[in-house]
């Protein structure tokens, strides 16, 4: 079942059937932040988290979404980690964007909430309100449900999601640190 999200743009809700493409989506995600880095570890994210409970969401253009040479099965057996970029008659829609949510416990109040795993829209696509409205509908989604906050991480690099975020009223309530250890002693 799907319904428009934006005028030209419809949304679904994925299936089991999608862990594949999910994991492309996942992997371009990282890739355009650091492009010079192998994100095969994320199948493991994906094969750990992605579930009934994990709801998925697609974007797709009304008429059809972009189209590339090569059919769906292809696309997801390719080496490639990249949605296609440009369009050709294609078999099947490809998603220009997707959203994936888990569950989270909020460590002060102990509540479930909506976390936020990828909201990621193919670069042909972005700034047209793709994201804002994916926003908007996680919002209402986790409302439904009882959730009163959602969750997400985002690298201080990506200046976009950044601004995103904040003129949706999101706000910075803990800082994720890290410290690399090296094996030597």
């Amino acid at each position: 079942m799907s319904e428009q999200l934006l005028p030209g743009y419809i949304i679904r809700r994925g299936s089991a059937l999608d862990q594949a493409l999910l994991l492309k989506f996942m992997q371009q995600t990282y890739q355009d932040i650091f492009p010079n880095e192998d994100f095969s570890h994320l199948e493991q994210t994906v094969k750990q988290y992605f579930s009934s409970d994990t709801p998925l969401w697609w974007v797709e253009e009304e008429s059809g979404g972009i189209r590339g040479s090569r059919g769906r099965e292809e696309l997801l057996n390719n080496d490639s980690s990249s949605p296609p970029a440009s369009p050709a008659p294609l078999t099947s829609t490809y998603p220009i964007a997707c959203l994936w949510v888990g569950n989270a416990i909020d460590q002060v109040q102990g509540n479930r909430h909506a976390h936020i795993f990828i909201l990621y829209v193919v670069p042909e696509h972005r700034r047209r309100g793709i994201g804002t409205a994916l926003m908007r509908y996680v919002e209402n989604w986790a409302i439904q449900r009882g959730d009163r906050q959602i969750g997400l991480q985002v690298f201080q690099s990506n200046k976009p999601a950044l601004n995103l975020y904040n003129q949706l009223g999101y706000q910075t309530q803990s800082l994720w640190m890290v410290k690399f250890l090296s094996a030597e002693k």
